[in-house]
């Protein structure tokens, strides 16, 4: 029976289902480039303008839209992108227990309306910018506060699902050898300050807001400290906390997230503080993981991957918080005396994807980097990044469709829950900081050397391109092939 329910959970959970999914989708990938048999990227539009002045460079990159949208490969492409995703995702509800008649229409029009999103992010000036996670967020949450979201819409609304897909994608994309040099310096900032984030709220809220509703309090706490939404359903489920107060919780956190992906980034740039520390505060502040990948991204390659490994360090925090907050709750809070939960919780609540992620990196970094080489492996990297930016938009594009102001302003509860966010997390950003700059700045620690896939390739190719050094002449003599150029140009 107990066998019967693990093979279960392997093939009927959210979490495991995005693990199979990425694979899927980084197994066609590079089936795709390495045997050249079919071309597997998504669609992507190319910029286009509304008329403004450019330069010879970007007039070169410029492609009229008129042209994409009339042009054959543009929706041949947009068909396999829609298939493959459609089929992938569509698997999943299923397997979850969920119908096809309504996920399959629900999807089509998500994914029309993620078109449109990919579309005016490519505009020129749009583009140069803000990235197009605003413009799925934007879009979505004008249609949430002004139409609204039709009920046939719902059941393709999966942010989560999107997300952790995406993050398998994109773990193919990550050196392992990143992972082992950052590790100590992630563990740093993602568990020496989530603890202390929690108990501060706990604390402030308690003893200065005087909030009354504990569970409620514990959840925010989480959610704030940790990683959004699935800190606050792990933790909620724990403590008890009611799902009106739950949607509460991760109403504030989505509402602020979003305000942080888009202005923490540029703020880090402007205060100069760089990718390698910029990357990290980002990892330990931004709530959602999907988010700080994408804010990360806004700074640069190393930002991107150095946040994400922050985000992924702390998220394994979830179930020994879950653990710990059920037994808290049911021994000091309730006043039972005992807890219900036993240690298999931690492994119940640890988010699986993030399994995932990490046998990704070790499939791109020790098996493919030495066997297809780096170049092959970058090519694989592009096309799977065009997946894991679609997957993205769906979740970001799904954020908004899903927020509604009226009610979150609703459900403030005369402020005091917004106020513990925002004192709670200017704490946590303050604290991250602290920590960030006394492990990343180089001036009691050495930095870790962030390298990309990318990074691999030019070192690849600049390894071919270099001359050889020594070459021998007819007297059996060796001479530098440097040398010898000088003394022709001398003798001339």
């Amino acid at each position: 029976m107990n066998k019967d329910r693990k093979i279960s959970n392997l093939i009927r959970t959210e979490d495991w289902l995005s693990v199979w999914i990425g694979v899927i989708v980084i197994a066609l990938g590079c089936i795709s480039v390495l045997t050249g048999w079919f071309d597997f990227g998504a669609l992507k539009f190319s910029t286009w303008t509304i008329g403004e002045t450019l330069s010879d460079k970007d007039a070169s990159k410029v492609v009229p839209l008129l042209t994409q949208l009339t042009s054959w490969a543009f929706w041949k492409k947009c068909l396999i992108t829609m298939l493959t995703l459609g089929v992938l995702f569509g698997a999943g509800v299923k397997l979850q227990g969920e119908k096809l008649s309504k996920y399959i229409p629900a999807f089509i029009a998500l994914f029309a309306i993620a078109i449109i999103v990919r579309m005016v992010s490519a505009e020129f000036t749009l583009k140069r910018y803000l990235e197009w996670a605003f413009w799925a967020l934007l879009i979505g949450l004008l249609i949430a506060n002004t139409v609204g979201v039709p009920k046939w819409l719902k059941p393709a609304i999966r942010t989560e699902f999107y997300i952790k897909t995406g993050l398998v994608v994109f773990g193919f994309s990550v050196l392992f050898s990143n992972i082992a040099k950052f590790g100590l310096y992630g563990l740093g900032i993602a568990w020496g300050v989530t603890p202390i984030v929690i108990i501060f709220m706990w604390w402030f809220g308690n003893r200065i807001l005087k909030i009354r509703n504990k569970p409620l309090l514990i959840t925010l706490s989480a959610a704030t400290s940790v990683c959004g939404t699935s800190a606050a359903i792990a933790t909620g489920a724990a403590s008890g906390c009611k799902k009106e107060d739950l949607s509460v919780a991760i109403s504030i956190s989505i509402i602020c997230t979003i305000v942080m992906m888009i202005f923490e980034p540029m703020i880090i740039e402007w205060t100069g503080m760089g990718e390698l520390m910029g990357g990290a505060l980002i990892g330990g502040t931004v709530d959602s993981t999907g988010a700080v990948v994408l804010a990360g991204s806004a700074l640069g390659p190393v930002a991107e991957q150095v946040a994400s490994l922050v985000k992924m360090i702390q998220n394994v925090l979830i179930g020994f918080i879950a653990f710990f907050v059920a037994i808290f709750f049911a021994r000091k809070v309730d006043n039972t005396g005992k807890s219900t939960v036993g240690a298999g919780e931690i492994w119940t609540r640890f988010p699986k994807f993030i399994l995932g992620f990490m046998v990704a990196s070790l499939v791109a970094s020790f098996i493919f980097v030495p066997t297809a080489g780096a170049e092959a492996t970058a090519k694989i990297n592009k096309v799977l990044g065009t997946y894991k930016d679609w997957a993205f938009v769906l979740a970001f594009t799904s954020i908004g469709l899903d927020t509604n102001f009226k009610s979150i302003v609703k459900s403030m509860q005369g402020g005091k829950v917004f106020w513990l966010y925002i004192i709670g997390q200017t704490f946590n950003i303050v604290l991250t900081f602290a920590v960030v700059w006394l492990l990343l700045s180089g001036k009691i620690f050495p930095q870790p050397d962030i390298k990309t896939f990318t990074d691999a390739k030019a070192e690849v190719k600049k390894e071919v391109a270099a001359p050889v050094p020594v070459q021998a002449v007819d007297d059996g003599s060796t001479v530098d092939i440097t040398e010898a150029a000088q003394m022709v140009n001398e003798s001339k």
